[in-house]
């Protein structure tokens, strides 16, 4: 194919894009309606209701210092960089409040997910009687995390104030968070930072500053919406159940 081709057509073969929406079986759609659901509660007194997840981050260097800034021109910056190792951002995003709690951390191990979840509910929501939380199902996000962290009466008093919604394998779209990170990723994760204090300071700042603006996520898909949207895979997964089944 010849470039006259590719334009006539508009063809971009250097352009991709990548999207994983999961296989669709019964599992996947009785965990999709169980999210979705669960955002169509209303809000209850005494209770919370938070979507939780992590983003790994690059940290990354300049070789050659950038030039600055001028009026017209944009900040410009060397090809070159340095990888100085990696980060993990862990957010909470409260549905009903708008608030969004973050921290900046070097690993996602177990150890990590228990003292974000304990300062969370120690920090924030220590007058609630019950908090729920979506999640994906990741072998560290489980209760037994707290017990290998934590004494035993502490693990055992988050278990029982805490009741996970999990989203489906490959799901993560479900995932308010999810649009938070990807807000994140635009405003603040959009340029080179080379250590993991320089982007706790700025994860932090951009956390507060969207607080204080009261920016809160709009969700509008719902069960009705799925079985709409979807309805050809509903359908083909309780066919291929039915014909097992026969």
């Amino acid at each position: 194919m010849s470039a006259l081709d590719f334009k006539k057509s508009k063809l971009k073969p250097w352009l991709k894009k990548q999207w994983c929406i999961g296989k669709i079986d019964g599992q996947y759609i009785a965990n999709m309606e169980e999210v979705l659901d669960f955002y169509d509660w209303p809000p209850k007194e005494g209770g919370a209701r938070l979507c939780f997840d992590e983003r790994p981050c690059q940290l990354l260097g300049e070789v050659i210092a950038a030039l600055p800034m001028k009026a017209g021109k944009a900040k410009r910056e060397d090809n070159e960089y340095s990888r100085n190792g990696t980060a993990v951002v862990l957010l909470a995003y409260d549905l009903d409040s708008g608030k969004r709690y973050i921290e900046v951390r070097e690993r996602r191990t177990k150890k990590d997910y228990a003292d974000f979840m304990q300062h969370l509910l120690e920090e924030h929501y220590a007058n609630q009687t019950q908090v729920h939380i979506v999640q994906d199902n990741l072998n560290t996000h489980t209760f037994g995390a707290f017990y290998e962290h934590l004494p035993a009466p502490k693990a055992r008093a988050m278990a029982s104030k805490l009741t996970f919604h999990f989203t489906p394998k490959h799901g993560s779209w479900l995932n308010i968070a999810e649009i938070e990170f990807s807000a994140l990723a635009r405003q603040c994760l959009d340029r080179r930072i080379d250590n993991i204090e320089a982007l706790s300071e700025q994860v932090l700042a951009w956390a507060d500053e969207r607080n204080k603006q009261s920016v809160k996520v709009h969700w509008s898909f719902t069960v009705d919406t799925a079985r709409e949207k979807m309805a050809t895979q509903y359908e083909n997964v309780n066919k291929a159940n039915v014909k097992s089944n026969n």
